[in-house]
């Protein structure tokens, strides 16, 4: 027993700390042995024309104001198109919408889901790279350009913006836990794109080829990811840029940040049979590496071990053993500083790192409850999104 326990024990902690510090190691030496040169700007005579989709449902608080910003962006006019698609929307969505002439309008009064109504749009549009955002972000004045960029070379398919948290002095659970997990997820999507193709991208800003655009099934959970996974499974890299980013506030609360996570979770697995072929590194290389390394561990393997671990510790520090009597000394305590989080989960403080411990948590307990979910079929495409927090977020520049 005290064997078994012993394998469980380092097996676990060998696999935890590989998914959530081990692979950034890894990725950054990685991409410090494989540097790329860095893509040169166009002159608006070599700038190729683009698509704005955004889509939008019932945004009536933020719909003018992403509308302004999008116009506002560093792009000639001529080469822009801007589509919004509000289908299903019962507030003043459309109405608002029609108000700027330079933005074509899609609206139908069926809801379907954002992938439906995506996909009916994309038949529409003519350019040759598209670019998705949220209505409730606001882009940098430069962000078109930046991306597009990238589309100079023949191998990319498609190019991922950078999302960032409005940030606050002081803030709740859900602001600063999200905040610090977006910071270090920024940081691997730009190593793994140096070292080959970043793993999925967010659909508050990204970007492909309009011929590449495969419709996602209308049953697909986060269309965003699988789409921009099976670009680069065929074999089109899917660059990240950072300078290109869309800024939007954190979720509410603890509660409306555990919506989306659960959401995110059940199409985690639900992505990891749709796209099975990815976890053959035979076929798909350094692709498959990147994928499993940085997405199907967290969503697998590490948060099932973090209460194995746990137990085979209490086993191994009953046989009397300093280390690992202090080891589960040291779980102890994060999981405590995890419940006191908890308690303070809707204070706003400053010492944002109090809540780490508390949003890792959180963040693993929706694996479990996003698997239930999955497994029994509940998490539909056409799904009430999280409430963000009240503070808007600054005009990006």
């Amino acid at each position: 027993m005290t064997t078994f326990a012993l394998i469980l024990f380092w097996v676990g902690v060998a696999i935890v700390f590989y998914t959530y510090v081990g692979y950034g190691f890894v990725i950054y030496i990685l991409s410090k042995l494989k540097r790329r040169p860095r893509v040169a700007d166009q002159t608006d005579n070599h700038l190729p024309e683009i698509t704005v989709l955004i889509a939008a449902y019932n945004e009536e608080n933020y719909i003018e104001e992403k509308i302004v910003n999008t116009l506002q962006l560093d792009y000639p006019k001529n080469k822009l198109s801007i589509f919004i698609v509000t289908d299903g929307s019962t507030d003043s969505t459309p109405e608002l919408v029609k108000k700027f002439h330079a933005v074509k309008l899609f609206h139908e009064p069926q809801r379907r889901g954002k992938i439906h109504a995506v996909n009916r749009v994309m038949k529409a549009v003519q350019t040759p790279i598209v670019i998705f955002c949220d209505a409730n972000t606001t882009l940098n004045k430069q962000a078109l350009r930046n991306i597009v960029r990238h589309y100079q070379d023949k191998t990319v398919g498609g190019v991922a913006g950078e999302k960032r948290i409005f940030k606050k002095a002081e803030d709740n659970a859900s602001g600063a836990g999200e905040g610090l997990y977006w910071k270090y997820e920024s940081f691997l999507k730009k190593k793994d794109a140096e070292v080959y193709s970043i793993v999925g991208a967010a659909g508050e800003l990204f970007s492909v080829r309009t011929k590449l655009y495969q419709e996602p099934e209308e049953n697909i959970i986060i269309e965003d990811f699988v789409l921009s996974m099976n670009i680069a499974a065929s074999g089109y890299r899917f660059m990240y840029e950072p300078e290109a980013y869309a800024i939007e506030t954190a979720s509410a609360n603890v509660d409306e940040e555990w919506k989306r996570k659960v959401r995110i979770c059940a199409g985690g697995f639900q992505a990891i049979v749709k796209l099975k072929p990815l976890l053959n590194p035979f076929k798909h290389g350094i692709l498959s590496f990147q994928y499993i390394s940085h997405r199907v561990l967290r969503w697998t393997l590490a948060p099932l071990f973090l209460p194995l671990i746990f137990l085979a510790n209490i086993w191994l520090a009953l046989q009397g053993s300093w280390f690992y009597t202090g080891v589960l000394a040291a779980q102890v305590v994060f999981y405590c500083i995890a419940a006191i989080g908890y308690a303070l989960r809707d204070r706003e403080i400053s010492i944002k790192g109090f809540f780490v411990p508390y949003y890792f948590s959180v963040m693993n307990l929706a694996v479990y409850a996003g698997f239930k979910r999955y497994c029994r079929g509940q998490q539909s495409v056409v799904w009430e999104k999280a409430k963000r927090a009240a503070v808007s977020p600054q005009p990006a520049k």
